[in-house]
């Protein structure tokens, strides 16, 4: 059996309760993909970005929507090295991707030195965007998976003073028919590591070339990674914690909480206190 089959096999077997399974549920109970749908697979070179595409192409093979699906590769100004090493990982893994130039590193560094990262991933939203209006699909995807949703969760309370959490799904404010899907919305981290070294495959782990000058002084890159120490520790008090994180997001008792807001528009809980 050819080695990318074997890969294949493995999302669907070794794999199926802790990746495939959770993947199939977060598509059916989220709708993320439908009958009609046109989507294009965001392929960043990292492990989540792979396994999205595989687990997106094993959908079309096996779930029982007719949709199609295109996988893309956004070159921000990657060195060659890691730029060939997401073309060898795309070859290992039968992937067609299309990968397609820009310079948004050179760009947002001249923007702002000391922090590139924040205009680095608003920039890259709008080109993979134009993209997918120029291939004409209606759906982005990203490799967002479980952990990123836990701590986006911590980093709004502790760093933005709200409650709010990265969404499964949304629609673009600024491209009309777009809709953004994050299809790995329920598989932990540590499974899909743990299907790399199952199938011996080697990532970039990041491919910015200005990581290594700004993670100490970039507040977003530091941050982030403080949320995932903290949800390290917390699992050794309550193996669950990280579940009940999410839940707790699903589980908002509003007669409960101080005030709310949406569309911009702010409610405390006072105003209806003496109805």
């Amino acid at each position: 059996m050819e080695r990318y089959k074997e890969i294949e096999r493995s999302i669907i077997k070794r794999f199926r309760k802790e990746i495939w399974a959770k993947f199939v549920k977060a598509v059916k109970d989220y709708k993320l993909i439908n009958e009609g749908d046109k989507v294009m697979v965001c392929i960043s070179g990292g492990k989540d970005s792979f396994l999205l595409a595989k687990c997106v192409e094993e959908l079309k093979k096996h779930g029982g929507v007719n949709f199609d699906a295109c996988y893309v590769c956004m070159n921000p100004g990657y060195n060659e090295i890691n730029k060939q090493m997401i073309l060898k990982n795309a070859k290992i893994l039968n992937v067609d991707l299309e990968m397609f130039e820009s310079d948004i590193f050179d760009v947002a560094n001249s923007l702002n030195e000391k922090s590139p990262c924040y205009m680095c991933a608003r920039m890259r939203r709008g080109y993979l965007y134009n993209k997918a209006k120029e291939l004409g699909c209606n759906k982005i995807a990203l490799g967002h998976h479980f952990d990123d949703v836990i701590e986006t969760t911590l980093l709004s309370m502790f760093y933005g003073s709200e409650v709010k959490t990265m969404l499964p799904k949304l629609h673009s404010e600024n491209f009309e028919g777009l809709e953004l899907i994050r299809p790995l919305y329920l598989v932990k981290e540590v499974n899909v590591f743990a299907w790399c070294k199952y199938n011996d495959l080697t990532f970039i782990n990041c491919a910015c070339k200005f990581t290594d000058r700004v993670s100490k002084s970039d507040e977003h890159i530091s941050k982030r990674k403080e949320m995932k120490e903290l949800i390290k520790k917390l699992r050794e008090m309550n193996p669950d914690i990280d579940y009940n994180i999410f839940k707790s997001m699903d589980n908002v008792n509003l007669n409960c909480v101080l005030g709310i807001r949406k569309d911009g528009v702010h409610k405390s809980f006072m105003e209806d206190y003496d109805k």
